[in-house]
């Protein structure tokens, strides 16, 4: 009964925390939000200190339900675990503790937050790693079956589902991803939840906690008749089966070893516990099948990035005689960060790079950094795309205090950048062709036409930019038709304004 409401549990949070990151609508941030703000790390950057005592309390009561439950690279780790389980059953054995280990990747994790190393933060934090394998893998695949759906809805002349671009948003984010993803594998298929009890920092302090949890799974010596089966099941490798002995900084508390004693020798109680966590059963598969499945995957994820890769050569050709040249990102002095970050230091600070603002931002002008010191963590650029007066998406997801939630009003009055021209690149100079485009949709307003020569009222007009009331939306850099480079970018505040 506990093994199955943890799974229960474990199933809805990750696969509703899966799809925040798969959402570019945003719409599900509204009713589920909440359960990216109740992950460990980004409550702890975020001196969220009710969510903090309330996950303390919850480890030092049940034990680390937290990584069984709530994580979702915990529960990630459970489903392959579970997969490789379908090959070779009773496959774990005890290991002791590699406390040394542990230990040390805890105290260089905490000289990382404290150092603003933020690239090393992010690559150990569990919920942020998880966030780029949800956003880097399972969103292109997401996006796809969403793009074949509004393809097919739109010939049957409904307008349920709209179509959405699919780009590599930082190839260093992506490569880390997958070899994070990799080496999850990898440890999951072979040991269960290596990763958890050896190198995650989060693992290693709620362990800590869970040493003096009220409630444990406890071995009754009495009933027990050292068949071994909980700890060959033990995916944490923490039972000692011989000496009836559970090391509970390493239990996560699955209550897979209640289920799997055929004794009845485990209960979950008060008393010192002994967990023996085991594999559920599961059916056999076919070498066939497997296959079959496989094949079929691959062939209907072909079809999708098919489509997917002829829509958008569709949209680099202008009628389809001219080739659209892409824009290139310019050199910015400092770096633009997302209003309500209040500025670059504090952005640094607290941001996990977990990727939720970048997977919700519906123009496109968040995506991953690629500079080494700020490493995976998001950075605006105009180039698809500009942060529009009326969006506040990226404030409304944030679980760690790096981007504060703010209105449509604040958001018209804080300024992240001050636009600047550059005369070669603009078409007015070069092409001596009256332009205006950057002007015309300034939404606050803070460019304006003047004649070349102020002697002469009949000169090519340029853009004048009044950088005491620009916000750095980044309209006018996205919306300049110049190529590859705009005559007008948005160079950022390391510290925010108020216009």
């Amino acid at each position: 009964m506990l093994r199955t409401i943890r799974l229960t549990l474990a199933i809805v949070f990750f696969v509703l925390i899966t799809l925040l990151f798969l959402d570019f609508t945003g719409a599900l941030h509204t009713w589920f939000g909440w359960m990216a703000k109740i992950q460990f790390l980004p409550a702890v950057l975020g001196l969220n200190i009710g969510i903090i005592l309330l996950l303390v309390i919850l480890t030092l009561v049940c034990g680390r339900v937290y990584c069984s439950v709530i994580c979702p690279l915990g529960v990630f780790q459970d489903i392959i675990s579970w997969l490789s389980g379908k090959r070779k059953k009773n496959r774990f054995r005890y290991s002791p503790a590699l406390t040394w280990l542990r230990y040390c990747m805890l105290g260089i994790f905490l000289l990382a937050i404290i150092g603003g190393l933020g690239s090393f933060v992010a690559l150990l934090a569990p919920y942020s790693a998880y966030g780029r394998i949800a956003s880097g893998f399972f969103a292109p695949v997401y996006q796809w079956a969403n793009n074949g759906l509004a393809y097919l809805a739109e010939r049957a002349g409904s307008y349920a589902f709209y179509e959405t671009e699919i780009w590599i948003k930082s190839l260093p984010t992506l490569a880390i991803a997958g070899m994070t993803a990799v080496i999850l594998i990898i440890l999951a298929a072979r040991g269960g939840r290596t990763y958890c009890n050896t190198i995650c920092p989060v693992g290693t302090v709620l362990g800590f906690l869970s040493k003096y949890s009220l409630f444990k799974p406890v071995i009754d010596t009495a009933k027990c008749n050292g068949c071994g089966l909980c700890a060959r099941n033990c995916k944490a490798s923490c039972i000692d089966s011989k000496a009836h002995e559970i090391d509970y900084s390493r239990c996560v508390a699955c209550m897979d070893c209640i289920n799997k004693c055929r004794q009845g020798a485990i209960t979950y109680t008060r008393r010192r516990p002994n967990p023996e966590p085991t594999t559920a059963k599961g059916t056999s598969v076919t070498a066939e099948q497997i296959n079959d499945t496989r094949r079929a995957f691959l062939s209907t994820t072909a079809l999708l990035a098919a489509t997917a890769a002829v829509k958008a050569q569709e949209k680099k050709v202008d009628g389809g005689l001219a080739v659209i040249e892409e824009k290139k990102i310019p050199e910015r002095a400092v770096q633009i960060t997302p209003p309500g970050s209040l500025s670059a230091r504090n952005f640094a600070q607290h941001c996990t790079a977990c990727q939720l603002c970048v997977s919700v931002c519906p123009n496109q002008v968040l995506r991953p950094s690629g500079n080494l010191m700020k490493l995976m963590q998001p950075e605006m650029s105009y180039e698809r795309g500009y942060c529009r007066p009326e969006c506040t998406k990226c404030s409304e997801v944030c679980p760690a205090g790096a981007i504060h939630p703010i209105t449509k009003a604040d958001k018209s009055a804080i300024q992240i950048g001050h636009a600047v021209w550059i005369k070669e690149n603009c078409i007015c100079v070069t092409d001596h062709v009256d332009c205006g485009n950057c002007a015309r949709h300034c939404p606050a307003g803070a460019i304006q036409m003047v004649p070349s020569n102020p002697k002469n009222e009949q000169s090519i007009k340029i853009p004048v930019v009044n950088t005491e009331r620009c916000i750095g939306c980044g309209a006018c850099e996205n919306l300049c038709p110049s190529r590859p480079f705009s005559a007008i970018y948005v160079e950022g505040h390391k510290m925010h304004r108020t216009v």
